[in-house]
């Protein structure tokens, strides 16, 4: 097949990133009015109700409330007593960690609202994690995680993929999703950092912003039947545990926590997010769910946030039982709900109830507050829809799953995968060579999806994917089954830890490489989520490293292809493979995107939304600080050697083609605060095939009053060009963005030289005077 024939066309236009709008919703005042209506009956006991969340196994025929039987069947007893006794407003998950069917889905949360309206005269609002599809729903479309459609840097994309999610979502009578995620995946040691968009502050506010207007519509005050509601998460500073591994504590400098750590949560709240998940750590000594300045003060005071601000899992308790605030349950609830908490997914103790309206009662916890969560609970709500209709039938929704979905998925996994290294152009691979298809995410679709698919931890997505390809299957059909062999040479313990292993067979795998002509190794991570993806060693497994170490000595080329939620190092086998290839978490779809990028059915577009680490004691991110990266040596007796070395840089990949830049414009020498800086270069692909570039823009401020990062990415976008074609790509950067926040935790924009650098090309202006902000955000 024809390197120039890219497939899928293209299903969306791709439109330049001119900023970030706000769309934050406006109040209706006859829904406020109807909300005053409900408050002024409503008991101090349903008001609270309101403000409960929990988990549908609570609900289900079973022996606890952890878990239920199978099939899975509502429990009227336990129903009766969450809805006639508790009154309560809100449930989430599914049941027994395992993805329903839509009929499913419609049957349950149909019973669940019926209960709900009986006795309590208020829909349920229902929630779930669909964080890379319809995660939780059997038969729907799965995309890349997030870190894969971040590394598309196609906003667009996102936009459109985000709102296929919401689409299913919807069609599986649930409106409202805990996602998008906006921390900043900015250590790699992290267990979820495939969760993010990547390490960069404004690529994961463009993509943030994208992903809720995706799932919410243009309209958030009013969303429509094939939207939801998004939930950024997780509100804030998570990503940066110190320790590296989930839920420990992070120390964040108090310029970087509002310059680099909100930035994105500000874009998506003032983009009209409807809600807030918090962070279930603790940021510089203070626990999230108990932080009433970032609560109350940033997002719903600074921001007029009129939305819902929701806990994570359990994450009351843990102010007692991890966090050791308080010696009782009541005494966080106190905490919590005083510092701006409106809901608490608590997910299993119905006391929630009783000791918050003792806490009422008893004047620690004012009426006024609790009017205050409710309120946002309801108004939610309403602008779901579900007053007028709580239910919908799954039926309707005749797109679920569709060839159009599907295609979007697919284009979203082609364009996130990402090209390291291509060694004297060896993909891609001629038809009719013979290949071997070797390592532990060679044949199985569980690593491709990774966690949080059909179940938490993922492994169950064997079960529900057998219809898609997996690496192999993808590989063996694009360049015939006769010419392909598979050999894993190491396979996962599939029913233990997902770092766990089989023993190797390093020899089956190096015999079947000496009748072949290409070895494709597919190395990584198997599934995993959350804590339970706690890792001690940031390199790949012993046992994958010593198979591309014994497949070198048989002298035939290898192609690693990485199938991983974060970097792992490789430094140890790279030289011995002729190219690399970073698929992240591709999804359903990644088989077939891999084959058709070896095959060059499909030129590889990604870029690496993170730095890839090259040893686990020099980890460190793009937008470094200079002294990180001292150039030459000093002078004297002393030679700190402060270097960084990283294997691959943030925003790197290669192509099956090749581009040129040339022409670089800025529309002003001079600028002040409040003006649009607008930055036009021609862009040229100077090779034989058709290809797409992401073009990124990056400013450097040469002298600040705190040392300035090396660089900063300020604008990006995507163009699609044929073989000697040209296109001029504009982008606005507005004046303020080259703002940065000093040590007193205030925006300023110093009067300076700053660069401008857009691939090879490199402009300066000036910023002619200073401003100071007196208010929180710019």
């Amino acid at each position: 097949m024809r390197l120039d024939k890219i497939i899928p066309t293209l299903l969306v236009t791709l439109l330049p990133i001119t900023g970030l709008v706000a769309q934050q919703p406006t109040q209706d005042p006859a829904t406020e009015a109807r909300i005053d209506a409900l408050l002024s009956k409503m008991t101090v006991e349903e008001k609270v109700g309101q403000m409960a969340q929990y988990t549908l196994d609570v609900f289900g025929k079973g022996n606890d409330v952890y878990t239920s039987t199978e099939p899975f069947e509502l429990d009227p007893v336990m129903l009766e007593k969450g809805f006639k006794k508790y009154r309560i407003g809100s449930v989430l998950n599914t049941a027994n960690n395992r993805a329903r069917t839509p009929e499913v889905w419609q049957q349950v949360i149909s019973e669940i609202q019926a209960y709900a309206l009986k006795y309590t005269g208020i829909p349920v609002l229902y929630g779930i994690d669909s964080n890379k599809g319809t995660t939780y729903t059997d038969g729907g479309t799965f995309f890349p995680a997030e870190i894969g459609m971040g590394a598309t840097f196609n906003a667009p994309l996102v936009e459109q993929g985000a709102a296929v999610s919401a689409y299913e979502t919807r069609a599986s009578n649930i409106p409202w999703s805990f996602c998008p995620t906006m921390d900043l995946g900015r250590d790699p040691r992290w267990s979820r950092l495939w969760e993010s968009f990547g390490e960069d502050t404004y690529l994961n506010a463009v993509l943030g912003l994208a992903t809720v207007r995706g799932f919410q519509g243009q309209d958030p005050a009013h969303i429509g039947p094939e939207h939801i509601a998004a939930c950024v998460k997780h509100y804030l500073g998570y990503g940066v545990p110190h320790g590296g591994k989930d839920r420990t504590p992070a120390y964040i400098p108090e310029s970087d926590l509002r310059e680099k750590f909100f930035e994105p949560f500000r874009v998506a709240i003032k983009g009209g997010a409807l809600s807030v998940m918090v962070n279930s750590g603790i940021i510089n000594g203070v626990s999230s769910h108990a932080d009433h300045r970032l609560i109350t003060e940033w997002v719903k005071e600074d921001l007029d946030f009129d939305g819902v601000v929701v806990t994570d899992w359990a994450d009351i308790r843990n102010l007692q039982t991890r966090d050791r605030l308080a010696e009782d349950y009541r005494s966080v609830i106190r905490m919590s709900i005083n510092a701006g908490i409106d809901m608490v997914m608590e997910p299993y103790g119905f006391d929630f109830c009783d000791e918050l309206v003792a806490l009422v009662r008893d004047g620690e916890v004012s009426m006024d507050r609790i009017d205050d969560a409710v309120r946002r609970i309801l108004r939610m709500k309403f602008r779901l829809g579900l007053f007028d209709q709580p239910s919908w039938d799954y039926a309707s929704y005749t797109d679920f799953n569709s060839p159009r979905h599907e295609a979007c998925a697919k284009q979203a996994a082609d364009e996130s995968i990402t090209l390291l290294k291509n060694a004297e152009q060896i993909l891609p691979l001629r038809k009719g060579v013979k290949i071997l298809v070797t390592g532990p995410n060679a044949n199985s679709m569980r690593p491709l999806n990774g966690g949080w698919a059909y179940s938490w931890q993922g492994e169950k997505v064997d079960e529900f994917a057998g219809k898609y390809d997996t690496f192999y299957e993808a590989i063996a059909k694009e360049f015939g089954s006769d010419n392909v062999t598979l050999a894993h040479g190491v396979e996962y313990k599939m029913d233990g830890q997902y770092y766990e292993e089989l023993t190797p067979d390093f020899d089956a795998a190096v015999r079947a490489a000496k009748d072949v002509d290409v070895i494709i190794a597919c190395l990584g991570e198997n599934s995993y989520c959350e804590t339970p993806g706690n890792l001690n060693e940031l390199r790949l497994s012993d046992n994958q490293l010593e198979l591309v170490k014994r497949l070198s000595q048989v002298g035939k080329p290898i192609i690693l292809v990485l199938n991983e939620g974060r970097p792992r190092l490789i430094r140890e086998i790279e030289p011995m493979v002729s190219a690399v290839l970073q698929t992240y978490l591709p999804g359903n779809y990644g088989g077939v995107s891999l084959a058709d990028i070896l095959s060059g059915d499909v030129n590889p577009s990604g870029r690496l939304p993170y730095t890839y680490p090259k040893y686990e004691q020099s980890l460190t991110t793009y937008d470094h600080k200079p002294a990180e990266n001292i150039e030459g040596e000093m002078e004297g007796a002393y030679n700190y050697g402060a270097t960084a070395s990283v294997q691959y840089d943030f925003g790197f990949g290669l192509s099956y083609t090749t581009f040129s830049y040339s022409n670089l414009r800025v529309d002003k020498e001079s600028f002040r605060s409040g003006d649009l800086i607008r930055v036009s270069v021609d862009v040229t692909n100077t090779g034989t095939v058709r290809g797409k570039e992401s073009v990124l823009l990056f400013t450097s401020d040469l002298y600040a009053s705190l040392t300035p990062d090396a660089r900063r990415l300020r604008a990006f976008d995507k163009v699609d060009l044929k073989p000697g074609e040209t296109k001029t790509v504009t982008m606005e950067v507005p004046a303020d963005r080259l703002a940065y926040v000093d040590n007193h935790g205030k925006w300023i924009l110093e009067e300076g030289r700053f660069k401008v650098q857009v691939g090879s090309e490199v402009g300066y202006i000036t910023c002619a005077e200073t401003r100071r902000w007196d208010t929180p955000n710019r």
